[in-house]
Parts: C-alpha cells; sequence; structure tokens
C-alpha cells in the first residue's frame, strides 16, 4: 500500500483520539470561517443598511442555508460510500463513485436553479416575511439561488475530499470563499450601499470564485486511488448506492431546516424586531454550534472507514471521545449564550431592541448547546455505518412532534417571549437523544447476535 493510501486509511490504525482531532480541527476552522462567511452579510448590513434588509438578509439565508442543506446531505452520500470503499481497499471503486457522483450533482446543480429563481417570489411569501422587507428578501434569494452551480461544486468537492480522510482542502476553499465574501460586503454594502442586494452578490462571486481557485489547487494534487476522465459516467448502481445513502440525510437536513423556517415564520409574525433578532441569533448559533458540527462530520468519515474495514469497536470509542470533547467546550460556549447573550449579539447589530430579541433567543441554544454535543455525535456515528434511514426519522420526531409544535404554542401565549418560543429547540434535540439511545442499544444487541450466530 502507497504512503497516500496510508494516509487516507489513517482513521483505521493506531490511536483513535488524536487522528480524530487532526480531522476534527480543519473541520472545525472551516465550519468557523464559513459562519464569519454567512455573519459577515449580516453584521454589515446591520451597520450600513436598515432593519427590513437585515430582516431580508435574514429570511432569505434561511432558505438558502435549506437548499444548502440538501446539498450537504447528499453529498454526505459521497462522504460515506468513498469512506467505506477506503476501508474496503476498492480504489477501483472509489475512483467511480467520484466520478458518477459528479455527474449526479451537476443535474442537480441545474434543476436547483431553476426552481428556486422561478420561486423566489412564493418561498419569501410562504416565509411570511414582513412586507417592510419582502421585495428585499424576494431578491437576496434570486441572486443567491443564480449560484446554485457554485454551491453545488463548493459542497461536492469537500464530501470527497472528507471522504478520504483530508480535512485541510475544504479548509482551503472555505478560506479563499471567506475572504472573498468579506472584500464584497465591504465593496457593494459599505461603499455602494446596494444592502440585501449587494450581501447576496458577494455571496456568490465569493464562492465561485473559491471553486474555481480550489479547482486549480486539486488538480496539482493526488488523490489516494486512481482517478481519470473515464471515471466520469452515469454509474447507475453508484449513484443509487449514493442516493440510497445521502438522500435521507438530505431530506432529514430538509426538513429540519423547513422546521426552523417555520419556527422563522411563526416569529415574524411577531414583528420586524422579532424577525431581526432570530436572524442575529441564528448567525451567533451557527458559531456556537461548531463545535458539536465539526464532531458529526468528522465521525462520520472516522465511522465510515472503520466500518468498511470491521473495525466497530474503534468507531464506537471514537464516538465517545467526540461526545466528551464536544461537552467540555459546550459547557463554556453554553454558559456565555445564557449569561452575556446580550454582548453577543452586540456584534451582529446595533439597535437595542434587536440585541435584546436576539439574546432572549439565544438564551434558549445556551440548553441546547450542551445537548447537541450527544445528538450530533450520535448522528455522525450512523450515518458512517450506514443506517441515514434511522437519522432521518429521529430527525423528523424531532422537528414535528416537537419542535414546530411546542414553538407554535408558545408563540399563542399572551405573555409570548423569544426565550419560550426557542425552548421548542433544547426539548426537541433531548427526545431525539432518548431515541438515538435507544435504538444504538438495539444495534448493538443485534450485532452481537449476529457474531454470536457466526461462531
Amino acid at each position: 500500500m502507497n504512503q497516500k493510501m496510508k494516509q487516507a486509511m489513517l482513521f483505521t490504525e493506531g490511536p483513535i483520539l488524536k487522528p480524530l482531532l487532526q480531522f476534527a480541527v480543519p473541520v472545525l476552522f472551516a465550519l468557523l470561517l464559513q459562519a464569519m462567511y454567512g455573519g459577515t452579510d449580516l453584521l454589515i448590513v446591520g451597520q450600513f443598511a436598515s432593519a427590513a434588509d437585515v430582516s431580508a438578509v435574514s429570511t432569505g439565508s434561511q432558505v438558502m442555508h435549506s437548499v444548502t442543506s440538501v446539498i450537504t446531505g447528499l453529498a454526505m452520500g459521497t462522504t460515506i460510500l468513498l469512506g467505506q470503499k477506503i476501508g474496503q481497499k476498492k480504489q477501483q471503486e472509489a475512483g467511480d463513485v467520484i466520478g458518477s457522483g459528479i455527474c449526479m450533482f451537476a443535474v442537480i446543480a441545474v434543476v436547483i436553479t431553476a426552481v428556486m429563481v422561478g420561486g423566489a417570489g412564493v418561498l419569501a411569501q410562504a416565509m411570511h416575511a414582513p412586507k417592510e422587507a419582502f421585495d428585499k428578501t424576494v431578491l437576496y434569494i434570486r441572486i443567491c439561488s443564480a449560484g446554485s452551480l457554485f454551491i453545488t461544486a463548493y459542497n461536492v468537492l469537500g464530501s470527497i475530499f472528507r471522504g478520504v480522510g483530508d480535512s485541510k482542502t475544504p479548509l482551503l476553499a472555505v478560506f479563499i470563499a471567506c475572504v472573498f465574501n468579506i472584500f464584497g460586503d465591504l465593496v457593494f454594502v459599505a461603499v455602494f450601499h446596494m444592502a440585501a442586494a449587494g450581501a447576496a452578490l458577494a455571496t456568490v462571486l465569493a464562492q465561485g470564485i473559491s471553486v474555481a481557485l480550489s479547482l486549480v489547487i486539486i488538480r496539482r494534487r493526488q488523490l489516494p486511488f486512481a482517478f481519470a476522465r473515464s471515471n466520469l459516467r452515469f454509474n447507475k448502481k453508484l449513484i443509487s448506492k449514493t442516493l440510497s445513502l445521502g438522500f435521507p440525510i438530505a431530506l432529514q437536513d430538509f426538513l429540519v431546516s423547513v422546521s426552523f423556517l417555520v419556527i422563522l415564520a411563526i416569529i415574524n409574525g411577531l414583528g420586524v424586531v422579532a424577525s431581526a433578532g432570530v436572524g442575529v441569533a441564528e448567525k451567533l448559533c451557527t458559531f456556537i454550534l461548531m463545535m458539536p458540527s465539526a464532531f458529526s462530520q468528522s465521525m462520520s468519515a472516522f465511522v465510515a472507514q472503520n466500518f468498511g474495514a470491521g473495525k466497530m469497536d474503534r468507531a464506537k470509542r471514537g464516538m465517545v471521545y467526540g461526545m466528551a470533547v464536544s461537552f467540555g467546550c459546550g459547557l463554556i460556549l453554553s454558559y456565555l449564550s445564557f449569561f452575556h447573550g446580550n454582548l453577543l449579539t452586540g456584534l451582529f447589530a446595533k439597535d437595542r431592541e434587536i440585541i435584546l430579541a436576539a439574546a432572549d433567543y439565544l438564551r434558549a441554544y445556551a440548553i441546547d448547546t450542551l445537548l447537541v454535543s450527544f445528538l450530533f455525535c450520535f448522528i455522525g456515528y450512523f450515518n458512517g455505518c450506514g443506517h441515514t434511514a434511522f437519522v432521518m426519522l429521529q430527525g423528523i420526531v424531532g422537528a414535528f412532534c416537537v419542535r414546530i409544535p411546542v414553538s407554535y404554542l408558545m408563540s399563542r401565549q399572551s405573555d409570548a417571549s423569544l426565550f419560550r418560543v426557542g425552548l421548542a429547540i433544547p426539548l426537541s434535540t433531548a427526545l431525539q437523544i432518548v431515541v438515538c439511545l435507544l435504538y444504538f442499544i438495539r444495534y448493538e444487541r443485534h450485532s452481537r447476535r449476529k457474531r454470536e450466530d457466526k461462531r
């Protein structure tokens, strides 16, 4: 086995915590830069535009996040299948996984662009965008949707390299995008006063430049297996397998995003200040949830390779290590969010009413910060094992049995507050953890019986 293949197989050999952290840290920094990437739009618009523009970016970015979550979920199918092929040492099939994935996502990108650009007005209406911000929200969605090809390419490239155990190249791609997005925001929003439209334009251009430069860098690097133009074909078997793994994740991510969009729509009914406040809080939550999110992505790649190699004890120990590290970091972030939320939200807005509204909502997320340390690692573990259908089901249970109904009921109270509406989020996470724990126990018992039967 050559040295490059050994590097890709690092997760299946030697210590567990060190390689897991070495992989997770670049993922964490990539998420940090990605959060800055999205947060920059809101920060600069908040400083140089009106509350209506802040609301437009808040609502529009939530809609685009839902689209991105679908693409990311589908791309996770590539990460899992590629990791399993590497764990099984099937190098030729690994190249075919990438080639068929590129062809499949090219078609998906075209479809998403057409649907989103044409349906921007319907989406803004469905989100109950405030009247003052409606036209700005539609324009923001349309401009961002025009760059769906870049969004797709951006996420597919990341999924491929995470599958082979390389988290540094995706970090580089995000860094490039972040730098150009900040520059674009300053030019279009601060200098040319294009407000929400300028923020959207900066986002699209930054992603396009990032993809172009990333492709140049990637061409100069060698993959740990053979990959040629002949691999670029529609392999029905591999596409079917990729979709069987990725579609449940994509559907779960989409439905979870929809549940948050429903919450946002409910809050939009409380007025433009509440809408802008939640938008600010959601941007902060992207930063706050980065550590468990990084371990969730890392866990999928780590477990996929060990699952392919038949080393499930390593996979389970990796999950426990991820939970411990995530929870330790979560304690600090939870404290800051609950007791000093106004200082954090003040970084993204200058209007006192928006700051206080965002801080109130953030207190609910402070509780969730502790719980997701366990939930996200469970999700990463089950994804890596290929149990993506279960991941989808537990996400649906949390979203539609708790998150949406509780947030609606809280909003209908005479003394409704953003904190009470936000409590639906940690309550949902708690239920999902219980469901995951029960499934894990059941899965372990089933695996133990299979091993005993083989003996």
